[in-house]
């Protein structure tokens, strides 16, 4: 790997962590936040959905903006964003203030991940699995440790370190990034001296209106009890996606350009697949702390010293993953990874109250290495069945995916965990994680998964 690619990786992971970091870190904050503002959980909660609601429509959107705009360009003014937010959110009023805070703060975020892995499908030609790989590892590095790290800074220095401690990681990315990514070779011609409906055209800012509204209210709705208010709002963005559908099918130039995903179906069956394994994923990184401590009487402490497996496992699978994936293509890791969960998935729903730790930590690195497996395997996936002209949207829509897995693993756990958690409904949790693991060893089994468009692989 030459300097250039070295430090352009840097730079690019030094900003792809800063998602999956300010994610984790939060959920040990939560106690903290609810002393000093004086609220409850269900409402202090809404901290880490608004983060997810953001980010899930931010992705594409930013996505979509680096294409247009300048990839280089996003990315650093994603930085920037991050800053300002990290320096800031300690410093609010009140909570409504911090929640406003941290959709900015997923905004920059999304901005940095959504054109930060275009530009490694665009820059890094050779190799591309073992620099995902990389990527992987601060990602999954960020993710694991963020409890860890927030459960630290907020110990010694009290909640607001959780924000600042962005602000290293932010300098060493600009600066990087500054001297290491390519200049910006835009085929758009976009001036900040046109009209408000030109740039309104080029963007398809309708499209972008009607994707934000449905989005917004089909999560609220279904993230918020059964009221008849928020029937009404899962009404109005069904409606808003369905006119969201009916234009981009029409437009010359849509914001998600919905015919490609006809055109190219495996680049539609990479984005399902990546909804399923986060589903799998983040039912278990929600769903067995809880179970630990109230079923099995563990403290926070060593459950969470547990869970340490899950994210060790996947960094050791990732730079594996890169190698085998770059000899041998994305499928071979892909049907692994599902075999490990299809396993871990089973193993976990004959777990008992007496059954040893080990037989925990098994399910752990059963999931760990999957998951080190899925981030390169998916990723590379993804490349491979995507345009260059589109990889921008694209690469914000799959991390969309990756949200929305996160939402329904959320809805999954509310559904078994509804009126009490205990051990049979934690087997019940295991046998439905099974079956969607079966369903993802299926898709990865599937010719679609191996049959991309010839002309994408000269690319």
């Amino acid at each position: 790997m030459s300097v250039r690619r070295t430090w352009f990786m840097a730079s690019i992971g030094l900003g792809i962590l800063l998602n999956p970091l300010n994610s984790s870190m939060i959920s040990v904050a939560i106690a903290k936040l609810q002393s000093v503002y004086r609220i409850n959980f269900t409402d202090v909660s809404w901290i880490i959905f608004a983060y997810y609601i953001s980010s899930a429509i931010a992705q594409p959107v930013m996505g979509k903006a680096g294409d247009l705009f300048g990839r280089k360009r996003v990315f650093l003014a994603g930085l920037a964003v991050v800053s300002i937010t990290s320096m800031f959110a300690p410093l609010s009023p009140n909570f409504g203030w911090l929640i406003g805070f941290r959709v900015v703060q997923s905004i920059g975020t999304s901005m940095i991940a959504a054109v930060g892995m275009a530009m490694v499908r665009i820059y890094v030609t050779e190799k591309q699995a073992g620099a995902l790989s990389v990527l992987s590892v601060f990602m999954s590095g960020a993710s694991a440790f963020g409890p860890s790290i927030g459960g630290f800074l907020i110990h010694w220095w009290n909640w607001p370190a959780i924000f600042y401690v962005n602000i290293p990681f932010i300098i060493t990315s600009f600066v990087l990034a500054s001297w290491a990514i390519p200049s910006d070779n835009r085929a758009t011609p976009v001036s900040i001296k046109m009209s408000f409906r030109t740039l309104s055209n080029l963007v398809d800012g309708l499209g972008i209106l009607f994707f934000c509204v449905g989005m917004v209210g089909i999560l609220i709705a279904v993230l918020s009890s059964k009221t008849v208010g928020n029937c009404a709002i899962g009404m109005t963005g069904l409606i808003a996606m369905a006119l969201f559908v009916w234009r981009e099918l029409r437009e010359t130039t849509p914001f998600i350009p919905l015919r490609s995903f006809g055109k190219y179906p495996a680049m539609t069956w990479v984005h399902l697949q990546f909804v399923l394994v986060n589903v799998l994923y983040y039912s278990l990184f929600f769903g067995l702390p809880t179970y630990l401590q109230e079923e099995r009487n563990l403290s926070s402490f060593n459950a969470g010293f547990l869970m340490l497996s899950l994210g060790l496992c996947s960094l050791v699978a990732s730079p594996i993953a890169g190698r085998w994936i770059d000899k041998s293509g994305p499928r071979p890791a892909l049907l692994l990874s599902g075999i490990l969960m299809v396993l871990g998935a089973v193993w976990m729903a004959t777990l008992q109250q007496t059954s040893p730790v080990i037989n925990v930590c098994l399910v752990l690195a059963a999931f760990g290495l999957a998951n080190g497996l899925n981030n390169v395997g998916m990723q590379a996936a993804l490349f491979k069945s995507t345009p260059k002209e589109i990889i921008g949207v694209s690469s914000g829509l799959f991390q969309t995916s990756r949200y929305l897995g996160t939402i329904l693993s959320s809805l999954l756990l509310d559904i078994v965990f509804r009126n009490s958690l205990n051990a049979r409904n934690f087997e019940w949790l295991g046998a439905v994680l099974a079956v969607i693991a079966v369903l993802f060893l299926f898709m990865s089994w599937s010719r679609r998964m191996s049959t991309y468009p010839p002309e994408l692989s000269e690319q």
